[in-house]
């Protein structure tokens, strides 16, 4: 309707009949009315009635993401992981004597050795310390698998998960009990019937070391070191003593014999022995094995973290590393935390093989396997490999891992 005169312009009518034209039965009814009404909804044929409220969620019967456990661990299902933060009850176990019942009104955390003052901590003494959170990734020095091609992402690298972290800064406790000038090391004890020690240099405990109670917001499971446990942001997993019972101060390193006798590595025809933070790495979760691809546009995803800082980039090689892209990077992008990545691709239906390699903020690059032997030598070990990994794409779109000899 034109404001100068009022009328009705041709235009506008034959815009209304041809809109009113299109309008479903139930619309046109509608028109005029303050309240129109929605068609009715079937409801779903596959619906089932089901169980009321209960004390505990629980998930879909549709959705069934496990661990799979060995003798001594269980791998986090990273292929079905949506993001970077891991479920509690899907977080990788690593123990060396199993798990312990411990009663958290009867533990205590002795703390002593070089120290101003000995000093035990029960779980109650630790909670009333101003608390912290942090989200970071725990990791096993042994985290890598290989050797055939029907392999997931939970075969070769499930053994690392990250999860929101709550408690109490170790500096904290150590300025509570006052340490001694000469003091460089700690040892740190667990509870459990292996009686798992390590030794850790004392600028950690200044820079980010905590002991955490809480673990996604609940009470950490017993898997992962009830009532209390060791964390220690981007160093050996077996470093962060799960079940916490013992700390002692001491001006040299104790050479425990998890730290003679497992957890180094060899660079060339020496023995590392400290090589405490995790190397970059990065893995395509998806596609990955056993999924089946379709022609056309496929979504490349996976996961990348460094133990000396944040993510810097992520790049992926859909033509057999003969080029790479940047991946996009999931915010937030924290520090020694694993770091959601995305690359949209378009398959043309050639069988090809697909990579990812990640740079952290200190500039390292995650080497191929072959650069990784020609550092240390034919006798490689098996700690501390963070090769990058490659996915084979058939031309009928099944996914195959690429394994490599290690040598």
């Amino acid at each position: 309707m034109s404001q100068k005169s009022g009328k009705i312009s041709r235009r506008t009518l034959l815009g209304g009949v041809i809109a009113a034209a299109v309008l479903p039965v139930g619309n046109l009814l509608a028109i005029g009315n303050s309240k129109p009404q929605l068609p009715a909804v079937a409801d779903d044929p596959t619906k089932t009635p089901g169980p009321g409220p209960s004390p505990l969620g629980r998930r879909s019967p549709f959705e069934n993401p496990v661990r799979k456990p060995s003798d001594i661990s269980s791998r986090t299902p990273l292929q079905d992981m949506h993001s970077t933060i891991t479920p509690a009850d899907l977080h990788f176990e690593r123990h060396h004597a199993g798990v312990p019942t411990i009663d958290p009104a009867k533990h205590e955390l002795l703390i002593h050795g070089l120290v101003g003052t000995a000093m035990k901590f029960t779980l109650a003494d630790l909670k009333k310390f101003p608390s912290v959170t942090r989200i970071c990734f725990i990791e096993c020095a042994g985290n890598f698998r290989t050797g055939k091609e029907e392999m997931t992402p939970q075969d070769i690298l499930g053994l690392t998960s990250q999860s929101e972290w709550t408690g109490v800064m170790l500096s904290t406790i150590f300025n509570e009990v006052g340490i001694d000038p000469t003091a460089k090391w700690f040892l740190a004890e667990g509870s459990d019937a292996a009686v798992m020690t390590r030794t850790i240099p004392l600028a950690k405990a200044w820079d980010d070391a905590m002991i955490v109670y809480a673990q996604n917001g609940e009470a950490i499971r017993p898997e992962q070191g009830y009532p209390m446990r060791l964390l220690l942001p981007g160093f050996e997993g077996n470093m962060n003593i799960k079940w916490l019972r013992r700390i002692e101060l001491s001006e040299e390193p104790y050479m425990t014999r998890e730290e003679t006798s497992k957890y180094t590595y060899p660079v060339k025809d020496k023995i590392r022995m400290f090589s405490f933070e995790l190397d970059a790495r990065s893995i395509i979760t998806y596609p990955s094995y056993p999924a089946k691809i379709a022609k056309g546009y496929v979504q490349i995803r996976g996961l990348a973290w460094s133990g000396r800082g944040k993510v810097n980039q992520v790049e992926v090689s859909t033509d057999k590393g003969q080029s790479w892209q940047k991946a996009v990077l999931q915010e937030p992008v924290l520090s020694k935390a694993h770091t959601y990545f995305r690359f949209d691709w378009d398959w043309n239906g050639e069988a090809t093989e697909i990579l990812s390699r990640v740079t952290d903020e200190t500039g390292y690059l995650q080497p191929t396997l072959k650069q990784l032997i020609e550092a240390r030598g034919p006798n490689i070990g098996g700690y501390h490999m963070n090769p990058v990994t490659t996915w084979q794409i058939k031309q009928d779109g099944s996914v195959l891992f690429k394994p490599e000899p290690l040598k």
